[in-house]
């Protein structure tokens, strides 16, 4: 038997290795199943992610390589920094997580339907409601203007979507949840794929096993502990005009 593997209904924890997944489709590794807390959780923990249309069964994914930011190589522009001075935008973390996973879900320009079903919504309200995916939030004048959101396990934090309605909304909430991680000891946030704006924030690549063997090191299936909405130190930092996180 070979990828792609279907997924046993009774078996809610199992996954293959994730070194068997297909090099074409990049990273296809299994099908069906479901999308219950237990499944995903164990998913994240071997790095692997769904990603399906509404006319297709649930896909599960491990791309080789692997998008990755250290919480450490963060690159911040210049205009960016410009951005972040003004403190033009409010950042709040778990304040409207699910109204973040629907902007997340509106089909970008040029793009028809989304990946992010109503199951996929409703799956990861869930995950929010236990205590392992969270939001980040931009406001402007009290209007949701940008924002992401993704599932914390141990140390590592795996990134699942974004969005901006206006300019740099969404790298300042990204920006000041790198600033945080590095405040709890977060040690990588996965970035799945790799994208030309994620590489402009200090994305890099790397092989799939040695992505795994980080996620041996520091992932487990704990609820982040200082996940938290104060952001007084942003402040200052801000008001000091550090730029180093």
């Amino acid at each position: 038997m070979s990828a792609p593997y279907w997924l046993p209904p009774h078996q809610p924890d199992w996954f293959p290795d994730v070194e068997e997944a297909l090099r074409d489709p990049d990273g296809l590794l299994a099908i069906g199943g479901d999308l219950s807390l237990t499944r995903l959780l164990s998913a994240y923990r071997h790095g692997i992610f769904p990603w399906y249309s509404d006319a297709q069964p649930i896909l599960w994914w491990s791309p080789n390589p692997r998008s990755v930011l250290f919480p450490e190589e963060l690159k911040i522009a210049r205009s960016l920094r410009k951005t972040l001075k003004k403190e033009r935008y409010q950042i709040t973390f778990d304040t409207a997580f699910s109204d973040v996973v629907q902007q997340c879900a509106e089909p970008r320009v040029d793009e028809y339907g989304t990946w992010i079903t109503d199951e996929m919504q409703q799956a990861y309200q869930r995950l929010h409601e236990a205590g392992y995916a969270h939001s980040v939030e931009a406001w402007y004048q009290n209007k949701l203007v940008g924002g992401l959101y993704g599932v914390a396990l141990g140390k590592v934090f795996f990134g699942e979507s974004m969005f901006a309605r206006m300019t740099d909304a969404s790298k300042v909430a990204f920006v000041t949840l790198v600033a945080h991680l590095r405040q709890w000891d977060f040690q990588l946030i996965d970035c799945q794929v790799e994208t030309a704006h994620l590489n402009s924030l200090g994305a890099r690549t790397i092989p799939r096993r040695e992505f795994t063997r980080y996620l041996n090191d520091y992932c487990a299936p704990l609820v982040a502990e200082h996940w938290t909405t104060d952001l007084q130190w942003i402040r200052l930092l801000q008001e000091t005009g550090r730029t180093d996180f």
